[in-house]
């Protein structure tokens, strides 16, 4: 399959998962849907990351039935804490989920940016020769530099930075050094996670990520169930207890796996012993491979830019004190639904318009990147002043769309001598669309009847009819996007039914 049917096939997926979602957003009353929203996006029981590309190899079976699991798993912890967290909102204050959901997510996250971001890209880049043993020496590097950073980036969330009422938000302080702890137990597994990465140990990834998840769900929802008024203590407990687990889980498939016959079979690790990932003087006499020391930098710089785009609402609300600490946490899911739609169309352009730049392309989008980063505050600040909460779902529609109208116009000069029309990929069924308004059209009646002050029958009534509109539409787009069905059982490798039979 070429990459223009694989993009266009990419980029109608995105259309039509994400008109979904809009469509399944209207399930939901509007006080639920932004507690849930601010929760499920951003709040402190986070879904597990999505694992990075990889090839199918023997320690991952075939590439397609590695990627059916790895999907259905991220899908089913992602559900697992969406459901957890709305359980939790019911037993704790706003003010406490916008303090954990914003500020304290704010600093766990900017720690291990600063600290590993740059160094996982350098070490993860395409050199085919290397020296592991400088190669993981610089690694170790991070858990210096994450100590350094969470210590001086707790002093400005506690000195600097406006304190929460006790009385509203107890244990601050706590909760502030708490999630800077656990920022730098997670940098202690930073090598473990990279030889993972550099050898396509795909399974153990999601494993570890998913049970990480999943017992820090557990925890968290038992706290607020038995000790609600521990406030802040819940949420950094957990996220320390989730960082702990996240790091034995390498450590310990690692010191098994080395320790095992099995470890004999695989020339490709370049280690043999649990002692070689710790740090130590190379046979050169050279502790780290200043290359790579160079690269890590360069990356470092890169990297700013696309954390200010990623968190750049969450800094302003932190610095600039434009919301309240209520306001920090749920917004409108309906409203943030049409920004997804836009991130799952940039994800396929973006990264096909970078994978395809010549590095003089690249170099002069980092500069169209800057000053989208420098537009995106001054934009988040004033339409939060105009709109409030929404203003930043607002200047985020306003920046995803100008980097998917750049990834449009280049991928449309690329193939403008080509007979392929990958961004066809777009363009829904008119049958789909019919569904989708019609389905809106049905759950919008269904909320104004039955949703939500008409007690829980009228309510479980109200899920009923959009349960049953998300299958009927479903069934559409089975029918009428053959093309996108038969891309999706390609790469999951499911078979046909006639292949089944013959």
């Amino acid at each position: 399959m070429g990459s223009q049917e694989v993009l266009g096939q990419a980029a109608r997926l995105a259309s039509f998962g994400l008109i979904l979602q809009v469509l399944s957003a209207r399930q939901v009353s509007a006080r639920t849907a932004a507690e849930i929203r601010g929760m499920a996006a951003h709040g402190p029981l986070r879904a597990c990351p999505r694992a990075t590309q990889f090839r199918g190899g023997p320690r991952n079976g075939g590439g397609g039935r590695s990627t059916g699991d790895r999907a259905a798993a991220l899908v089913l912890f992602r559900l697992i804490t969406f459901v957890l967290n709305a359980f939790i909102l019911r037993f704790l204050s706003k003010e406490i989920v916008g303090v954990v959901n914003v500020r304290l997510m704010l600093l766990y996250s900017t720690t291990l940016f600063l600290a590993r971001e740059a160094f996982r890209r350098a070490c993860l880049s395409g050199v085919t020769q290397r020296d592991w043993s400088q190669t993981l020496n610089l690694l170790w590097l991070t858990v210096p530099l994450g100590v350094f950073w969470s210590l001086f980036l707790g002093w400005v969330w506690l000195q600097l930075l406006e304190v929460p009422d006790p009385h509203v938000v107890p244990h601050y302080a706590t909760g502030v050094v708490l999630f800077g702890l656990s920022a730098v137990v997670e940098l202690l597994g930073e090598p473990f996670w990279v030889l993972a990465q550099a050898h396509m140990f795909v399974k153990l990834k999601v494993i570890a990520e998913s049970l990480s998840v999943i017992l820090k769900s557990i925890l968290t929802a038992f706290l607020v169930l038995w000790l609600p008024h521990w406030g802040l203590y819940i949420f950094s407990l957990a996220q320390l207890f989730y960082t702990t687990v996240l790091v034995l889980c390498y450590v310990t498939y690692f010191t098994k796996l080395l320790g095992s016959p099995e470890s004999t079979k695989l020339q490709t690790l370049p280690v043999s012993r649990i002692t070689d990932l710790l740090p130590n003087i190379t046979r050169s006499g050279a502790f780290i491979n200043w290359k790579e020391a160079k690269l890590t930098w360069s990356f470092f710089k890169q990297s700013f830019l696309k954390q200010i785009l990623t968190e750049g609402e969450r800094y302003v609300m932190t610095f600039l004190n434009v919301l309240n600490f209520g306001d920090q946490g749920p917004v409108l899911l309906r409203s943030y639904c049409f920004y997804v739609l836009l991130l799952a169309i940039n994800g396929v352009t973006e990264c096909f318009t970078f994978a395809a730049m010549s590095k003089e392309e690249v170099d002069r989008y980092n500069f169209v990147m800057l000053a989208l980063s420098s537009s995106f505050l001054v934009l988040s600040y004033l339409l939060t002043r105009w709109c409030g909460s929404v203003g930043f779902i607002l200047a985020n529609c306003f920046n995803m769309g100008i980097r998917i109208t750049q990834s449009l116009c280049f991928i449309h000069r690329y193939y403008r001598r080509s007979p392929h029309r990958p961004l066809a990929g777009l363009r829904l069924s008119p049958v789909l669309l019919g569904a989708f308004a019609l389905g809106g059209g049905v759950t919008a009646v269904s909320e104004v009847f039955l949703c939500c002050e008409q007690g829980w029958p009228a309510r479980l009534a109200h899920i009923a009819v959009g349960a049953f509109c998300l299958g009927a539409t479903l069934g559409t787009a089975f029918l009428t996007e053959t093309k996108l069905i038969h891309f999706l059982r390609t790469q999951l490798g499911v078979p046909r039914r006639t292949d089944k039979m013959t």
